[in-house]
Formats: C-alpha cells, sequence, structure tokens
C-alpha cells in the first residue's frame, strides 16, 4: 500500500495506471477508522480496480474549533486498517496542501434548500466546507467512482448537487450504515461516549427502528411524536431533531406515498454530538 502525502505523487501513481484503463475508486474519510469505514473499501473493490483512500480532517467542515481540536487522529491504526483491507493508497495531505496560502478560497456554491435544513440548521456553512474539501478531493485524484456512507444521508445529497453543479462525471455510490450488534451505528465520534453515554446512545437507533418497524400503524405525524418521546426518559441525551423526510429534498414528509422516505435523527449524548438515519422505503 502507497502513501501520498502531496497531489503531485498522488498523481505520478495514478497517471499510468489511469492510462492503462484501470478503474479508480476514492473513499474519503478524515481518519478514525472503523469497520463502516472498511465497508467502503470493500465496496469500491467490487467497482473499481485501484482503491484510494484519503485520510483529512477537514477545518473548513468544523463550525466549532473545539469539535476540530479534539478529533481523533489515531494514524498509525487507520494506515494498519487500510492495509489489511487491501487498500491501494492514502492519500494524506497536510492542511497547507489542500489549503495553500494566498489562494482564492471564496469558496460558495448554490446546493440548493437542503443544505439549511436538518444538519444545515444546527451547522452553519458546514456544507460548503465539506463540498470544498470533496471537490477538491476529487480534483486530486480523478476517481471513476466514490463511495460515501449512508450514515451521513444529508452529506450525501449535499455531494450529489455538488457534482451536479460542477457536471462531474463520478459515480456516487451510497454504502450501507454499518452498526454495532446493538444496533449504535458506527461513528469515529464514539470513542468519545462515556460507559453511560454508550448505554443511553443506543435511544437514537431504538427511535428509528421504531418507526421503520410500526410505519403502517400509525400516522406520520404520530410516527414522529412517538419517536420523539423516546428521548423524553432518557438522562444525558438532549434531542436536536427527529424527522421522518423525502429522501430526495430531505424536506418534511407530506405523505406515506412519497417514492422516498428516511427517518433521520440527531442528538446530543453527553458531550458528543450523534446523527443516524434509516430509511423507510
Amino acid at each position: 500500500m502507497e502513501v501520498f502525502e502531496t497531489k503531485e505523487a498522488l498523481n505520478a501513481y495514478l497517471k499510468p495506471l489511469k492510462a492503462s484503463g484501470k478503474k479508480i475508486a476514492l473513499v474519503p474519510t478524515m481518519g478514525a477508522l472503523h469497520n463502516g469505514h472498511i465497508s467502503l473499501i470493500k465496496l469500491a473493490k467490487e467497482n473499481a480496480d485501484v482503491i484510494i483512500c484519503s485520510i483529512f480532517v477537514n477545518p473548513t467542515q468544523f463550525t466549532d474549533p473545539k469539535d476540530l481540536e479534539k478529533y481523533p487522529r489515531p494514524i498509525e491504526h487507520d494506515l494498519a486498517m487500510l492495509k489489511d483491507a487491501g487498500c491501494n493508497g492514502v492519500f494524506m495531505p497536510d492542511v497547507a496542501e489542500m489549503y495553500p496560502s494566498g489562494s482564492d478560497e471564496n469558496w460558495h456554491i448554490d446546493l440548493g434548500k437542503a443544505e439549511f435544513l436538518l444538519e444545515g440548521e444546527f451547522r452553519k456553512g458546514h456544507y460548503q466546507g465539506v463540498t470544498q474539501i470533496v471537490k477538491k478531493l476529487f480534483d486530486a485524484v480523478e476517481p471513476d467512482v466514490a463511495m460515501f456512507g449512508q450514515k451521513d444521508f444529508q452529506q450525501v445529497l449535499m455531494i450529489k448537487n455538488m457534482l451536479s453543479h460542477f457536471k462531474l462525471p463520478i459515480n456516487i455510490i451510497t454504502c450501507p450504515i454499518i452498526r454495532e450488534d446493538d444496533g449504535l451505528a458506527m461513528s469515529s465520534r464514539n470513542i468519545h461516549l462515556s460507559i453511560a453515554d454508550r448505554k443511553n446512545a443506543l435511544v437514537l437507533s431504538k427511535s428509528l427502528q421504531f418507526v421503520v418497524d410500526n410505519f403502517d400503524q400509525f400516522s406520520l405525524k404520530e410516527l414522529e411524536e412517538k419517536a420523539r418521546a423516546f428521548y423524553n426518559t432518557i438522562e444525558g441525551v438532549e434531542l436536536d431533531y427527529f424527522t421522518i423526510a423525502d429522501g430526495n429534498t430531505l424536506e418534511p414528509a407530506k405523505s406515506k406515498d412519497e417514492n422516498s422516505l428516511v427517518a433521520l435523527v440527531a442528538a446530543q449524548v453527553g458531550s458528543t454530538r450523534l446523527i443516524d438515519n434509516m430509511i423507510i422505503k
């Protein structure tokens, strides 16, 4: 497995592979890898010949400097996981490589109304930062396919909107959420949960599963009310939102007959903010 710290070195590695017709997949990450990330690598191997994983903690998508500061960075652990998973190359640039001094970084594109809903309401400017760095990674790798996890459902939608904006010929593949045995969605942030928080965090997946299991039994309003009620008795958990939304727009669902429906939740569990979702249809 090769490790590259500059776009120039990465390009030198990829150029002959592309010339020989190899299909390139990119798996963008911020590191602190877990089995959810490894599932992206495995799916990438089914869809491409060469797998490049990027590890870059992107400063422009953090709305809270403290959140950026405490983001875990276990690099040796990550590299070992990627090597075991059969990743071909790792692009691991520093901030100066991705945001050169003196360059014009006045980034802002129209991502549609969904940018300002849900996570966009709680984390102003977050998706501008996400799409900014993903565009830089796409430019550096020029992949045929790119893998993103369903857990960041809104993020995938924003990236697809960015792709459309620039008319980039990249196939986005969304990978299912990987969960612990008790249902907790795998996340790099889970490392910050105390033993009590870890137990309390299960309310996210339980409330989502309730909606999926009882979708035919109640109205949309009743489902949301009952799901939110899960959080009333869990000490140390503060609900930011729970919604059943149109999977294409993230607007609140108006009818059960809509083609794509997803339940999404965000909550503060102790000092850690978690998100989760389940696709209803």
